[in-house]
């Protein structure tokens, strides 16, 4: 049973269960740990009310206790453990891309719920923006019910909201990628085994880290065409616009601040704006520079042409010194070898695009409905390649543009 005590009341040696109030603004990576000193003091410093204290998990002593949980600074550097006492390394380390979780919802109806979240969350994003443009301070809070029904649908179905999010016009890149990559960042936070908190953050991280290019003129942003030098630095200076407009909205949360800056650095060191490299980037900023580019290249953009799902994920795997090896496996053991939307050729000489994940990565479910031999369209089938008996197999990841399919995404998002 958990006890609610005020922060004036809090002694080290007490097992904090969940710290009362918006963690936006409470400064741990996670609220269940066993306090020390330090804890305590920055708790009271935060202007924190009340803590839940699980007694039964306290431990009575006048010494601070050696198993502590880390605060945000030392959690991010040591990448997030993966439980409030020390525990093995993260779930990330051991995480293999042949399995994917089994849905909790319906793809149909969790696509419904999916369309009407990215409409209010392009909404949302959008006012966000315009709120910069006109000066005023942004109220990030206004954002935390958004990036909990983007976990909620994550958790429900995760290719129906990564899907829908997936499909967006030039016009809508800038407000939807954000939603993308929220959903995105909670699918992987989900598959590196952090808990629902975690998870939340990961996504609310996703939905802001791009607020800077609120900053940037649109004209550069909607440019078709390569960028300028000039026009190239005043786009790589929206991380620190991004970081400078939470700070001043009150946001203090360290994780989040990390990775709005530094989602554009490399594990390499060749990335901007700090180039900072692989031992100065924590598991919240890895993940996000790996979501971030998955949904760029991925996406219509005003000067090139979307890569399909699959492709794309080959690709990014090429990039050597770019991502986290280990964030990357994670990510495509979220999606998929062959994500939701992917258009594959099977051994029978067909195509099909991908609907649903199996617990097999290499067999998913796939709705055939075109002939590569004949070149013309066949009767519509759903096939479970996972199903006892199927002797279909995917062969091959194909090119929708090459095909001249320009509207994929209808079959499978009807």
């Amino acid at each position: 049973m958990y006890v609610t005590i005020p922060i004036d009341e809090l002694r080290p040696g007490m097992y904090v269960q969940r710290v009362n109030g918006a963690w936006l603004k409470h400064p741990f990576w996670r609220t269940s740990f066993l306090a020390t000193e330090h804890h305590v003091q920055r708790l009271r410093d935060s202007g924190v009310a009340s803590v839940d204290i699980d007694p039964s998990r306290s431990q009575e002593t006048d010494e601070p206790p050696p198993a502590a949980e880390p605060d945000a600074a030392a959690a991010t550097a040591a990448q997030g453990a993966a439980a409030p006492e020390p525990a093995p390394e993260p779930a990330a380390a051991t995480v293999s891309p042949r399995r994917a979780p089994v849905p909790q919802a319906d793809l149909a109806a969790e696509l419904t719920r999916a369309r009407r979240i990215c409409q209010e969350g392009r909404e949302a994003v959008e006012a966000m923006f315009q709120e910069v443009r006109l000066g005023r301070i942004v109220d990030t809070a206004a954002m935390v019910p958004l990036a909990q029904e983007i976990n909620a649908s994550v958790g429900r179905h995760p290719g129906a909201l990564i899907g829908i999010a997936r499909i967006k016009t030039v016009d809508d890149y800038t407000y939807l990628h954000s939603v993308a990559v929220g959903a995105l960042m909670s699918n992987l936070a989900r598959r590196m085994g952090m808990d629902e908190q975690a998870c939340q953050e990961a996504t609310l991280g996703g939905l802001l880290h791009d607020l800077g290019k609120a900053c940037v003129p649109l004209e550069i942003l909607n440019k078709p065409g390569r960028l300028e030098d000039a026009e190239m630095e005043l786009m790589r200076a929206h991380p620190a616009h991004g970081a400078r407009l939470l700070g001043e909205s009150g946001v203090e949360n360290e994780a989040i601040l990390h990775m709005v800056l530094h989602h554009h650095e490399r594990m390499d060191g060749t990335g901007y704006p700090a180039r900072l490299a692989e031992d100065e980037l924590p598991l919240l900023t890895r993940m996000s520079s790996v979501c971030d580019v998955y949904d760029a290249v991925t996406s219509t953009r005003a000067y090139k042409e979307p890569w399909d799902p699959a492709e794309a994920l080959r690709r990014m795997a090429s990039w050597k010194g770019h991502f986290d090896p280990v964030v990357l496996k994670a990510l495509i053991a979220s999606l998929g070898i062959y994500p939701a939307g992917s258009l594959v050729k099977l051994s029978s000489e067909r195509l099909a695009v991908v609907l649903e994940q199996r617990p097999d990565l290499t067999r998913p479910l796939v709705r055939v409905f075109y002939s590569a031999r004949l070149r013309s369209h066949v009767l519509h089938v759903d096939l479970d390649l996972s199903a006892p008996g199927c002797n279909e197999r995917i062969t091959g990841i194909e090119s929708p543009r090459e095909w001249g399919f320009r509207d994929l995404h209808k079959l499978w998002a009807p």
